[in-house]
């Protein structure tokens, strides 16, 4: 394989990521105000054929990647004001949504199954995409793939460099202490709870618009998105720049199955095609592995620099998650 494919093979592995993103910076912004939204996977495959089915019949995109983003906003709503205002599990309410999205899509997105709609045009930068290295990789995609950069720089500045990303923190960490300095804790974890959900409901018509144009239902292939992103908002450690990466990786997973199915005959096309799934699972495994005893007790009889190596690589991947994520908020 010659360097000109490998580097067409990465930047096609930053497309295929972007919905991915979409969704994994959604989740991020949900969870750091303390709501998890499990509904994604089903609110992933709705947007997905909502949006494909309004731009086939209006021909228009941006009506198509709208759709999207106010059908994962109104999901998102629905996980809000079950668990903020009627204070149900939030577990459960968006396990249920998931299940129910998933069928819906299914169900309402019959009659758009195989249709030919249309698909997001690439968008090259001229005078960048002609950069050596840099410019294939990153300047000679289309708007949503520019997009997802652009989410992931937005999402980690607002956390972590402004004074409502810092009261975002607060909100889902300590919110009787952010209440106390003048926070409106629920009204706020409303907002970011429904703005998450646009970012995932924006990556369905990403996947049916762009990168697996049409609506195929049940062999779409989308089906399990949603908990990998998930388990990429953990792996991230709830920090959108450390979830790009996992978001990235596994994209990359994904096309070296492609990359190696010929080179490897004799093993089933199918199981280098799911092997991503549980490698991201293992990855998720690793993160949360340094803090149990049996590993302590296992490094402990290692030899003084390897037992330093592989401490300082479980702290590396250790990660907390936001201290009220998942409890309501009531105030006294």
């Amino acid at each position: 394989m010659d360097s000109t494919t490998i580097l067409i093979g990465l930047a096609s592995v930053l497309v295929a990521a972007a919905p991915v993103v979409f969704a994994v910076m959604g989740e991020t912004l949900s969870e750091r105000a303390g709501v998890i939204n499990l509904s994604m996977n089903g609110t992933i495959l709705l947007s997905a054929m909502g949006g494909f089915a309004v731009s086939v019949r209006t021909g228009n995109l941006f009506l198509g990647f709208l759709t999207g983003m106010l059908i994962g906003a109104a999901v998102a709503l629905i996980v809000a004001f079950s668990s903020i205002t009627l204070k149900q599990s939030q577990v459960a309410v968006g396990f249920v949504l998931a299940l129910v999205c998933r069928d819906l899509s299914y169900f309402l997105g019959n009659p758009f199954m195989g249709l030919a709609g249309p698909r997001l045009p690439a968008w090259p930068l001229s005078g960048l995409k002609e950069i050596p290295v840099i410019g294939t990789l990153f300047f000679n995609h289309d708007l949503m793939t520019y997009l997802s950069f652009i989410v992931i720089f937005v999402s980690w500045f607002w956390i972590f460099r402004t004074r409502p990303g810092l009261m975002l923190q607060g909100i889902g960490e300590r919110p009787a202490a952010a209440y106390v300095r003048g926070a409106n804790v629920n009204l706020m974890r409303y907002v970011y709870t429904v703005l998450g959900g646009a970012l995932i409901g924006l990556a369905g018509p990403t996947y049916s618009l762009s990168v697996k144009a049409g609506w195929k239902g049940t062999i779409s292939g989308l089906d399990g998105i949603g908990w990998i992103a998930l388990a990429i908002t953990i792996f991230g450690g709830w920090n959108p720049l450390r979830a790009a990466f996992g978001a990235y990786l596994f994209a990359l997973l994904q096309w070296l199955g492609l990359v190696l199915q010929p080179s490897l005959p004799n093993i089933p096309s199918q199981v280098l095609q799911v092997a991503p799934f549980p490698l991201m699972i293992l990855t998720l495994l690793l993160v949360n592995i340094g803090d149990a005893e049996w590993v302590e007790r296992t490094l402990a009889s290692l030899p003084e620099p390897t037992r330093r190596f592989f401490a300082k690589a479980f702290r590396a991947m250790r990660a907390s998650p936001p201290a009220a994520l998942g409890v309501p908020f009531e105030r006294d």
